[in-house]
């Protein structure tokens, strides 16, 4: 691995970390209403881990 590591790579592995969060927990009562409990992770775009799957970053 190398020594120095760019700083666009630090960005985009920071983006991409950032899009496998899950999203926030208001947005369930939000779409389905307060009766409803579904986990938030299922409103997240992207759906990605770091054993699976490659960013080829």
């Amino acid at each position: 691995m190398a020594t120095y590591t760019h700083l666009s790579k630090k960005k985009r592995l920071t983006k991409k970390g950032r899009q496998t969060r899950w999203a926030p927990f208001w947005t369930v009562p939000k779409i389905y209403g307060l009766g409803r409990r579904i986990h938030p992770g299922r409103h997240t775009t992207v759906k990605r881990s770091w054993r699976r799957t490659n960013t080829k970053a």
